[in-house]
């Protein structure tokens, strides 16, 4: 009797999970793409977060649930190589099998150059052409150990547009038969980055023009977006910390060029910012760009950069 049993569970159990069978697995990078793939995949699955909410992503060590799920998928989405430089041999490694998507190569992706300097001015980003075509892109070694792109794009939102649209192509090609409610997710989530645009816009609005440092250089996909310049940054794009001529060299700014706000991130070391502060009137606050205080969820894109621009307007 026992040898009848057990084919018939497991048979059930098949037929019972049926509805998921097709939808493939998927891995992440960072709270933000994990949060446009939920978007685009809401009701029909959820995709594994490798970064955890609050590390940051320039250097971190994969748990051994995270490596599992990269083993696991079948997709991996992932900003790319100069965001997180450790995560490139994991996917050789791990995610043998799996379609890999950098949206930093995704046609229609907006790059911005990789900025060297502690203090950078206001400056026109026209000449800056989207990078359709990848294929002239050397490979990551002609450029230097950051890059040549500043790889925290995500927070263009009209990037996380055209990577709605790349994510939906690469679900549906890998699940045609859930291409309609794939691609009608990222539909109705492109408007409603229209009307979150708006939203920043008008949040922004009061406080254009006024001076500002921020901790590490990964805003100024959201400076372009808004027209909000920052006047320099603690540390380079790649969070590094900072030398004491650099921080020297952020100091005169903040005292010369009546800087009023100086931003620290959640993931670093305030101590560095209370000595760009030293003998400063100017407030402080906190950006994230990570969203490392909000539950990885499809709502966290959005309230990352609606935070962005809540936390610039008060400390301005």
């Amino acid at each position: 009797m026992s040898r009848n049993v057990l084919p018939l569970t497991v048979s059930a159990a098949l037929l019972g999970t049926t509805a998921w069978a097709d939808v493939p697995k998927v891995a992440t990078d960072i709270a933000p793409v994990h949060s446009l793939v939920s978007r685009v995949m809401q009701g029909l699955g959820e995709p594994a977060l490798i970064v955890a909410s609050g590390a940051s992503p320039h250097e971190y060590s994969l748990r051994p649930s995270e490596a599992g799920a990269l083993q696991d998928a079948e997709l991996v989405f992932w900003i790319g190589p100069d965001l997180t430089p450790w995560m490139e041999d994991a996917i050789e490694t791990l995610a043998t099998e799996a379609a890999v998507t950098s949206l930093m190569d995704v046609d229609g992706t907006t790059e911005l150059p990789f900025r060297e300097g502690a203090l950078f001015e206001a400056h026109d980003h026209d000449d800056h052409d989207d990078h359709d075509d990848h294929d002239d892109h050397d490979d990551h070694d002609d450029h230097d150990d950051h890059g040549q792109y500043d790889p925290h794009a995500w927070l263009s939102l009209d990037n996380g547009a055209v990577w709605l649209n790349a994510i939906a192509a690469q679900l549906s090609a890998a699940d045609p038969d859930n291409a309609g409610t794939y691609y009608t997710n990222a539909a109705t989530a492109r408007e409603e980055f229209d009307t979150l645009r708006t939203e920043i816009n008008d949040i922004l609005t009061p406080v254009r023009g006024r001076n500002f440092i921020v901790f590490h250089d990964a805003y100024q996909y959201f400076e372009t977006s808004f027209d909000l310049p920052a006047s320099g940054a603690i540390s380079i794009s790649d969070a590094t910390d900072p030398s004491p001529a650099r921080i020297a060299e952020i100091q005169a700014r903040v005292k010369q060029q009546d800087v009023t706000c100086v931003l620290s991130e959640p993931q670093f070391d305030p101590k560095i910012v209370a000595a760009v502060m030293d003998g400063s009137d100017a407030k402080t606050g906190v950006l994230d760009p990570l969203g490392s205080d909000l539950e990885p969820s499809s709502e966290l894109y959005g309230n990352v950069l609606r935070n962005l621009a809540l936390a610039l307007a008060d400390c301005l």
